[in-house]
């Protein structure tokens, strides 16, 4: 079978990546076999070899991709201010962003935990924990600020991080609500959750560098 990708190394091996990702969201990590992913890939099943030693290893470089990229991207876009306030804003609309913008990469990641042998579900988890500790880092600060009311930050957190990541189930880019709408929303709806102390409904973008995370 020809090589529709090229020989390009990196290029071939991006194109597995997201064809991997493609196959997973839409039968399972279970389901997929590497010999249809290298036909939809258009490279011989082997040469999935040459990138990937094993089925199991591919999911967990997958997962921890995607983990490195909210770690990285939100690096980039976080505000500079120490005000809780503003940086739950800019968590918000990061969060929301990417995770619209990344819909099967969150599915994947979300779904197939299950999937992975122990060491790798440590490892994944370990890189995902960093990523809620932005956000309950964020909480903590606020309750010690007076800016939000809590009883527990870590708690509020997975709360938090469960109603925003679920953007990525239903919404649409041709839908009613577009994305600067739809981020406004979400952020009204976190500062009820977490008691800030006064009501700021202004929009939720206007501290965000104007950034796709991509």
């Amino acid at each position: 079978m020809a090589r529709t990708t090229g020989s390009d190394g990196a290029r071939t091996e991006d194109a597995i990546r997201q064809a991997a990702i493609a196959l997973i969201a839409e039968r399972g990590f279970e389901a997929m076999t590497l010999r249809e992913l290298a036909r939809r890939v258009g490279v011989q099943p082997g040469s999935i070899y040459r990138y990937f030693p094993s089925k199991g290893r591919m999911l967990v470089e997958l997962l921890l991709d995607h983990l490195r990229f909210l770690l990285e991207h939100w690096q980039r876009e976080r505000p500079g201010t120490d005000d809780p306030v503003e940086r739950l804003r800019a968590f918000v609309d990061f969060h929301v962003r990417s995770h619209t913008l990344r819909r099967r990469e969150v599915f994947v990641a979300n779904m197939e935990l299950r999937s992975l042998a122990p060491a790798d579900y440590r490892k994944v988890v370990a890189l995902r924990r960093r990523y809620e500790d932005i956000l309950t880092e964020i909480l903590r600060d606020g309750v010690e600020r007076g800016a939000f009311r809590v009883p527990d930050a870590r708690v509020a957190a997975f709360a938090v991080l469960a109603m925003l990541t679920g953007v990525g189930t239903w919404f649409r880019e041709d839908g009613r609500l577009g994305k600067h709408e739809l981020v406004a929303q979400y952020t009204r709806l976190v500062m009820q959750c977490v008691g800030a102390a006064h009501d700021d409904t202004a929009p939720a973008t206007r501290h965000r560098q104007h950034r796709r995370p991509d």
